[in-house]
């Protein structure tokens, strides 16, 4: 991806933290009619590989060994050149796009271990049912359900090969514009700009040592 050097984010842990915080995954592949995209929520089994789980008739169940992109979308939204200082003084600013992506390059391993998978699931449920006032496990299913459910997937690991993290987070403007970016959201108030705020507010402090 095009990535300016004000933009590039290098920093292991939080490129690992925006992938736990929106572990839905496109995953891009080149298959047999060319380039084919899915949406798989993946999660870090340590530092080198990704763990999920797809339909038997995806076609990523046959793409074992394949190289493939995945591409983690964090906050993002539109920035609005009127929330800048500088435009009312010199009027030359124009819109753009904030946000925040991290691309995963490494090679796909189709996983029929069926110890492998349940454990991968019960992980997977676990996590994302923290939340919840009354947790769902996966045991709470009739265990001829789960069986059932488990003979229609398999389990997908990519080993990581590299990572590319891009987060443009105004950067590029000065100590005030980024201050009016910030003053812009809260005002607006859309469905992610809280989110788009709070990697702002991060991305400053790391800048300043806080």
């Amino acid at each position: 991806m095009y990535l300016p050097k004000s933009f590039h984010e290098t920093r292991i842990e939080v490129l690992h933290a925006l992938m736990r915080d929106y572990p839905l995954a496109t995953l891009i592949v080149h298959g047999e009619d060319g380039l084919v995209a899915n949406h798989v929520p993946l999660a870090l089994a340590g530092a080198a590989s990704l763990h999920g789980h797809v339909a038997r008739g995806n076609e990523l169940a046959k793409a074992d060994g394949v190289p493939v992109l995945a591409i983690f979308h964090g906050a993002d939204g539109y920035v609005s050149p009127n929330w800048y200082p500088s435009k009312h003084e010199t009027g030359r600013e124009v819109p753009t796009w904030n946000y925040a992506v991290v691309h995963v390059h490494g090679r796909l391993r189709v996983v029929e271990d069926r110890a492998w998978l349940r454990q991968l699931l019960e992980q997977l449920t676990d996590r994302h049912e923290a939340s919840q006032p009354k947790p769902w496990h996966v045991s709470d299913a009739p265990e001829d359900h789960i069986e059932k459910m488990l003979r229609l997937i398999v389990g997908i690991e990519i080993v990581i090969e590299r990572i590319e993290g891009k987060f443009k987070l105004s950067q590029n403007h000065p100590d005030a514009n980024r201050t009016g970016v910030l003053k812009g959201l809260a005002e607006r108030d859309g469905k992610r700009d809280a989110e788009l705020t709070e990697l702002m507010q991060q991305s400053e402090e790391r800048r300043h040592g806080r």
